[in-house]
């Protein structure tokens, strides 16, 4: 089946700001920056590749018409960067309405061969790094008792795939430090939410996966296909607006698995 035409936009956050982190590239972090744009937020986009990230957001500008976006080069594993992240998004942007903590990363590496430092690594991008965000940003939003986070875990958090221990466990733990910090956040009127993506198609992944698991994992799949970047991306702009007004501490699947 082939998936669907992209969807135009409804205007689902005119007049809001948004960060998004790890947002150059093919993935779904480029995806969803887009998206904003296109629904009318002004954005901020970060990621620690300086180049990409101005390739990124000269692409948004041109492929949307929207007006580009501001950038801010940060490693999401050092909380000064971090910070200074948080600082340069209050002064470009005056107050920060969505937060969207979409830096990962993976590999493939069996439990026995896996390294201390692989192990740590993945953990510090993919888990680590959403604590920080998250514990840098929300301050200025209880503040203003305003304020949206969407995280990105992966139905790897509920599924089992060999090779996939470090990322798995770090996915995982971005799901229950969503659960946990929405609780928190509640009282302030902040919400906290996550998506779950199974396997969504960009670039990037198809050079570094074989194209034998991709059609393990596609066959998968309900639909016989990956999920494009957009497709993930609509449900994070979706629990980013006011339609999703009443949801925290979900973790809303992206996929459509049967097996």
């Amino acid at each position: 089946m082939t998936a669907p035409a992209y969807p135009p936009s409804r205007d689902l956050l005119k007049g809001k700001t948004v960060v998004v982190t790890a947002a150059a590239g093919t993935g779904i972090g480029y995806a969803v920056a887009k998206r904003a744009a296109e629904e009318g937020a002004t954005v901020l986009i970060s990621d620690f590749h300086e180049r990409r990230l101005g390739e990124a957001a000269d692409r948004i500008a041109a492929e949307t018409g929207c007006p580009r976006p501001a950038t801010f080069v940060c490693d999401v594993t050092n909380q000064e960067q971090v910070d200074g992240l948080r600082d340069a998004a209050l002064k470009e942007l005056g107050h920060v309405d969505v937060l969207i903590n979409n830096a990962g990363l993976g590999g493939e590496v069996d439990v026995v061969a896996m390294s201390d430092e692989q192990w740590s690594r993945v953990l510090d991008v993919t888990l680590n790094s959403v604590f920080r965000m998250t514990r840098a940003f929300l301050p200025a939003m209880y503040e203003r008792k305003s304020g949206i986070i969407v995280n990105n875990a992966s139905v790897l958090g509920w599924r089992a795939q060999k090779g996939q221990a470090h990322y798995a466990a770090a996915k995982a733990g971005v799901m229950a430090f969503t659960r946990c910090s929405a609780v928190e956040a509640a009282e302030h009127g902040v919400r906290i939410n996550a998506v779950a993506p199974s396997i969504a198609m960009h670039a990037f992944l198809a050079k570094v996966t074989t194209d034998d698991l991709l059609a393990e994992l596609s066959a998968k799949e309900a639909f016989g296909r990956p999920a494009e970047v957009w497709e993930v991306a609509n449900v994070m702009i979706f629990l980013a607006s006011d339609l999703s007004s009443y949801m925290t501490g979900e973790i809303v699947s992206v996929s459509s698995q049967r097996a």
